[in-house]
């Protein structure tokens, strides 16, 4: 609750899941489109609150999302700096470039999230 937000793609922070590449395979699965593929920087990523994800792009053009959701005690975590994702709640950490704990108490990856790339519009599915 303490967390300030860090969506503002300030902080290079790359992350996000394996899922849901996208490469113009049409709409995405119904929902607002939640970024455009220039607002994520490469090699990092923006935490986007109110859907409760991380989005990142470890490389050009592979955008991959993760829930922000702390996988120890379910703490809602959005303090995103450089690459790593910190939970205010027990000062848990995660790698947003594949999702990996970086530091305990965790021990379990954030959960992966289906996104559409679909152009320059990036939906959540």
């Amino acid at each position: 609750d303490g967390a300030s937000d860090s969506a503002t793609g300030q902080g290079a922070a790359g992350g996000g899941a394996t899922t849901g590449s996208g490469g113009g395979s049409g709409a995405g699965a119904g929902g607002a489109a939640l970024a455009r593929t220039a607002d994520i920087p490469r090699g990092g990523g923006k935490v986007f609150s109110d859907e409760k994800v991380v989005v990142s792009q470890p490389a050009a053009g592979d955008f991959k999302a993760y829930s922000t959701i702390c996988t120890h005690q379910n703490c809602p975590m959005t303090d995103l700096k450089e690459d790593t994702l910190s939970c205010a709640c027990h000062g848990s950490r995660f790698s947003v470039l594949d999702g990996s704990v970086r530091k305990g108490p965790a021990t379990r990856p954030l959960a992966a999230k289906q996104i559409t790339v679909a152009g320059d519009s990036i939906t959540l599915a």
